[in-house]
């Protein structure tokens, strides 16, 4: 790990959501619109930055996680399993029922594979028995990739699509896989950065995106900042903002320079609120490198 990392501030509060759990950014290139959910508010959004309005779209359950559908709509990771909704949010079907214990378990982190195959684990709401798995979801069905976990996140892949990373949020640990574009296989799982919580700061990988360099961007939950590493793993830069809980960033805009993050607010104590008042928002920074386009979920992979 690299000495001294640069603090730089950079990040501006785009939208004022107050949103309870806010999760799950993704860029539609198509749209040029950002699609984020509140998991614990049961909504599906989407921000149009050219506007600075934001959609709300109603669910009947918890989404976790989101992306656009080719063809039209979303495949998203509910409570109850990874299901096809329509462009308004409304479901259309299930996809693949949640094999776990519903009562304590939900979809969680997502992500679209270069092929268009979708990624998503789950989270262990108890945090005891390790029961959380990541999945790989395409037309052969739900297959687990991982198991184990407590909080799966942190997925992101590496600009040539060969490298898979993972997080474990609640063990302050990213992994990294071997990973086959051609059939979605993982092998050779090992630890590419493992965070050291000290002096009551217990920042720790939550949701993440990979840039045109190949360097990892990730939120810090309870840390208040995003950082940037190195494909070796090396800590490049961290960048604070006025939330305690970053939840997850994704790269946006026509150029992919901006890069969003979203942020949390529920369970969390009143004079944090108080003192950074835009907790649960969208914030947004603009980068340097450039992000990597990610793709649609494609039904036919």
């Amino acid at each position: 790990m690299t000495a001294g990392p640069a603090f730089t501030p950079g990040f501006t509060c785009v939208l004022d959501a107050r949103a309870r759990l806010g999760e799950g950014p993704v860029w539609s290139v198509d749209d040029q619109a950002l699609y984020w959910v509140d998991i614990k508010g049961r909504a599906l959004n989407r921000f149009d930055p050219a506007s600075g309005t934001n959609h709300a779209m109603a669910l009947p359950e918890e989404i976790g996680c989101v992306a656009p559908r080719k063809g039209g709509g979303f495949i998203a990771g509910l409570r109850s399993g990874l299901w096809q909704l329509d462009g308004e949010g409304r479901p259309v079907a299930c996809l693949a029922a949640n094999p776990e214990d519903q009562g304590a378990s939900r979809f969680n982190d997502g992500k679209t594979d270069p092929a268009g195959r979708y990624l998503a684990g789950t989270l262990d709401e108890p945090k005891a028995g390790g029961k959380a798995h990541l999945y790989r979801y395409d037309r052969r069905g739900l297959a687990v990739l991982a198991g184990g976990l407590l909080t799966s996140n942190g997925l992101a892949f590496s600009p040539d699509g060969r490298t898979l990373y993972h997080a474990d949020t609640p063990t302050f640990t990213v992994h990294r896989y071997r990973y086959d574009p051609a059939t979605g296989a993982v092998s050779d799982r090992e630890v590419f950065v493992r965070l050291e919580p000290k002096d009551g700061d217990r920042g720790r990988p939550d949701g993440a995106a990979v840039d045109a360099d190949g360097c990892y961007w990730t939120a810090l939950y309870e840390g208040g900042r995003v950082a940037r590493f190195s494909p070796a793993g090396d800590l490049l830069s961290e960048h604070p903002l006025p939330a305690r809980c970053p939840t997850m960033v994704a790269f946006g805009g026509p150029d992919l320079r901006t890069l969003y993050v979203t942020t949390a607010s529920a369970g969390r104590p009143a004079d944090e609120l108080e003192r950074l008042p835009q907790s649960g928002g969208l914030f947004a920074m603009t980068v340097d490198v450039p992000g990597l386009p990610v793709p649609p979920f494609d039904p036919e992979v």
